[in-house]
């Protein structure tokens, strides 16, 4: 019996952990807990679990106690994503998102040259068309789009160059605008390796291509 009770705890044991681990994956990752670091602006180093909320431009440290920092005290921070695998980072930059006056919002760097950063701010977007469906939640570092019932996973993106920051409208002459003098090796690229102009993994290889030419 004291057997048969064993076996039924190891049972409910691996159950659970089960059950944990598909909770965890049906988060988006602002929803979760992420081992990381942030860098306050006062120098400070701070270590722990962290969870990030670009829509109010917060970040959250968590040790014994939940610390709480915004994008105007903290000049960037670093997770381990361990459910959709690699580093990610992000980084406080002044940026007007309302048309008004610049205010320093957090940005997450995909790639970054000597010449220019393609940057993203993700968000949870209403998914009317996959209502009641799980979609593909892959990334590594070439997540695309992420589903989960009646909502999507996100990407507004943005190129640093030149000292500003410019809002990508997902057009194709204006990525060979912000990616000028090597029009043609792009489109070859691009051809070659069948890549979208508008894929978060896809800018992320085009635009990290553009660095390595401009390098020569």
């Amino acid at each position: 019996m004291i057997v048969s009770m064993k076996k039924a705890l190891f049972t409910i044991t691996l159950l659970f952990v089960a059950t944990l681990s598909l909770i965890a994956q049906n988060q988006f990752p602002s929803q979760i807990w992420h081992k990381g670091n942030i860098y306050g602006a006062d120098g400070q180093t701070y270590s722990g679990l962290v969870k990030y909320d670009l829509e109010n431009n917060l970040v959250q440290l968590q040790t014994e106690r939940i610390s709480t920092f915004t994008a105007s005290n903290v000049t960037n921070f670093e997770i381990y994503d361990e459910i959709y695998g690699g580093m990610r980072r992000f980084y406080s930059l002044p940026y007007s998102l309302n048309g008004d006056y610049e205010t320093p919002i957090f940005f997450e760097v995909l790639t970054e040259g000597n010449d220019i950063a393609l940057l993203c701010r993700e968000y949870v977007a209403t998914d009317s068309r996959n209502m009641g469906a799980w979609g593909p939640m892959g990334m590594n570092p070439f997540w695309g789009p992420q589903t989960m019932t009646g909502y999507r996973l996100a990407f507004n993106y943005y190129f640093f160059k030149d000292n500003q920051i410019q809002k990508y409208s997902l057009k194709k002459k204006d990525l060979f605008n912000l990616l000028s003098g090597y029009e043609d090796e792009i489109s070859l690229f691009m051809r070659k390796n069948r890549l979208e102009h508008d894929k978060r993994g896809d800018l992320l290889r085009i635009t990290a291509y553009y660095n390595e030419l401009n390098k020569n």
